[in-house]
């Protein structure tokens, strides 16, 4: 009995799996041909082609709507191997101008999944790119005879003027690591790989179309697939409009001529940046066509480094051009006032410690230190700050004070400027100064930083980025190249005002320096008539000649633009820095040079700096 209902029970099992496996079965079919078109695209790969529409990539135009960088019809030959059929290898290279021994290296990287994971003998491949449209009709009226290459139109960059490659940046084949990491790309496409044509990617590039096209059982066109009911229209790029002033660009990268080093300019209200140049430089139009890949190697294997966006790469001693950053400091904290005297005995002298200064009356208040740049006072005034143990307990304490200041008014950290490859500067904090002195360290141990010297350095972006604080009275606006994205709102990030540690009658003071600096101290090359210029020089120590500097801003009231100048082995702040930035702004703030400071340009312009056989 008890046997019976176990057979029984069994056979009600056995039904039920039966019963379970149809459905599944069912299932699954019903997926594959209803709800899948998995199938459908396998059997249409036979049959239908593919074919990529490419966007036109957005233009790039300077803040006066002047157009920099524009697209020019370039065309790609393409392959699909399964459908080649008796190629003429000879006539083939010919009418394309190249080797044979060059079209196997291709057929050989196409084919190799290491290089190309995407292969497939049954879709189209690149096989060259960026063929003018001469080259291209040559090899259009011949294409009846290689059976299984086509033609792929697209755009290559132009430039008008041979100006601002590091701002305006390159693109350039994918490699295999923008592949994974983005799914737009495939091999063959490009990418932005400097500049803004990096940091801007994805608003530029647009939105790819395709065209899908019948093929008969050999594989030949023939015609749209339904009439094009499927196809996709590409999608521009987005234009971009630049707060760089292209006038003023090509100004400064005259008078960088034959030096090393760097010029930016902001506009203080809003952290545009005006004109970034960087040299040595090189033409932008030189990373364009089949020849980028030589130009660009060659570029790499240059010793000067012109691909270094020294900018925003460089990393420098600020020099006296810290100073007003630690006058900030001082007065905010107490350290000293507008009364406050300190001696220059030809430089700061105490405990055996010598720093050198330059000749000036002495003792000195804040305001003639700054239009005069005297070490000993911004020296004794750290000095007082760190041994200041009834204020900060400690001379850590007070470094970390120190260090706050510091941060608060952009250095030490990437500011976030939005150009690929920002570094952040140095500095030095309490835990730094413990390891490198095993905690035995006071206030004339680090002394040189009170002049921008030792530890301490910035890129001169954040020289600018002070120069544009001060003007502002204590707050900055991330700089940046970009002013606007066609149809998009600017990232917010470029219009919030960061403010600093420091009160605004503080900065007034210092503005009252920086002015007198012009009217009568270090900066008198910077005057321009009618025009109220606030400035500071920097002379910055070096292995070598020191680096001339200059920072500064006009007008003084409502300013327009904060600049620096920095000349690598340039010497004094005013042999270089001062002239340079003097001319930078006549031009921006009354649209053209005088006569007279045209003449001076010139002058400039020819200088050469003899950097010697030591190359950078």
């Amino acid at each position: 009995m008890e046997r019976d209902y176990n057979l029984e029970k069994r056979k009600y099992v056995i039904g039920g799996a039966v019963i379970v496996i149809v459905l599944v079965y069912l299932i699954r079919l019903f997926a594959l041909q209803i709800m899948s078109d998995d199938y459908k695209k396998n059997a249409d790969s036979n049959a239908l082609l593919n074919k990529i529409q490419y966007p036109s990539r957005g233009g790039i135009y300077d803040r006066n709507g002047k157009l920099l960088v524009y697209n020019q019809p370039s065309y790609d030959i393409t392959v699909v191997p399964n459908e080649i059929k008796d190629l003429d290898t000879l006539d083939f290279c010919k009418t394309l101008n190249i080797t044979p021994e060059f079209l196997r290296k291709r057929f050989g990287e196409i084919k190799d999944r290491r290089i190309n994971p995407g292969y497939s003998r049954y879709t189209n491949q690149v096989l060259m790119t960026q063929l003018s449209a001469e080259e291209c009709g040559v090899f259009q009226e011949k294409l009846f005879k290689f059976p299984g290459f086509y033609i792929q139109r697209r755009s290559i960059r132009q430039y008008n003027y041979g100006s601002s490659a590091h701002v305006l940046g390159d693109i350039a084949e994918v490699s295999k690591a923008d592949i994974a990491n983005d799914d737009y790309y495939k091999r063959g496409d490009f990418i932005g790989k400097q500049g803004v044509e990096k940091s801007y990617e994805t608003q530029l590039r647009g939105v790819k179309g395709v065209e899908i096209l019948l093929r008969d059982a050999r594989g030949r066109i023939q015609g749209k697939y339904m009439n094009g009911k499927y196809d996709k229209t590409p999608v521009p790029g987005k234009n971009l409009t630049l707060g760089i002033d292209i006038e003023l660009q090509m100004l400064a990268e005259r008078l960088m001529q034959n030096k090393i080093g760097s010029i930016v300019a902001i506009d203080p209200q809003t952290g545009e940046i005006l004109c970034m140049v960087s040299t040595p430089t090189f033409d932008p139009r030189m990373m364009v066509g089949r020849q980028r890949g030589k130009n660009h190697l060659s570029l790499i294997r240059d010793s000067w480094k012109p691909l270094l966006n020294r900018s925003i790469m460089g990393v420098y001693p600020p020099g006296s051009t810290f100073k007003t950053s630690q006058a900030l400091t001082f007065l905010q904290e107490g350290i000293i006032n507008t009364h406050t005297q300190y001696p220059c005995y030809h430089g700061f002298v105490h405990a055996g410690l010598r720093v050198g200064c330059h000749s000036h009356p002495s003792p000195l208040s804040v305001i003639p230190s700054i239009e005069t740049s005297c070490n000993s006072f911004f020296c004794w005034g750290l000095y007082h700050m760190m041994g200041n143990k009834r204020k900060y307990g400690s001379v850590q304490n007070a470094m970390s004070t120190w260090r706050d200041y510091m941060v608060s008014m952009g250095f030490g950290y990437k500011l976030g400027v939005d150009l690929p490859g920002e570094k952040r500067g140095m500095i030095p904090n309490a835990q730094y100064y413990d390891k490198n002195y095993r905690g035995s360290w006071n206030g004339l141990t680090i002394i040189s930083i009170a002049i921008g010297q030792g530890e301490v350095s910035l890129t001169p972006l954040q020289i600018a980025n002070l120069g544009a604080t001060i003007a502002n009275r204590g707050y900055y606006i991330t700089p940046h190249v970009v002013k606007s994205v066609q149809g998009e709102p600017l990232d917010p990030i470029y219009e919030e005002k960061h403010y600093t540690k420091v009160q605004k009658e503080q900065y007034d003071i210092v503005v009252q320096g920086m002015r007198s600096a012009v009217l009568g101290g270090t900066c008198r090359g910077a005057d321009i008539p009618g025009i109220e210029v606030c400035g500071k020089t920097g002379t910055a120590q070096n292995r070598g000649k020191d680096h001339s500097a200059f920072m500064g801003f006009a007008p003084m009231n409502n300013p327009k633009i904060a600049i620096v100048v920095y000349v690598e082995n340039g010497g004094f702040g005013a042999v270089y820095g001062v002239p340079i930035g003097s001319l930078i702004m006549e031009k921006y703030l009354k649209g053209a040079l005088s006569e007279a400071s045209e003449a001076k340009a010139e002058i400039i312009q020819n200088k050469i700096i003899d950097y010697g056989t030591h190359q950078r």
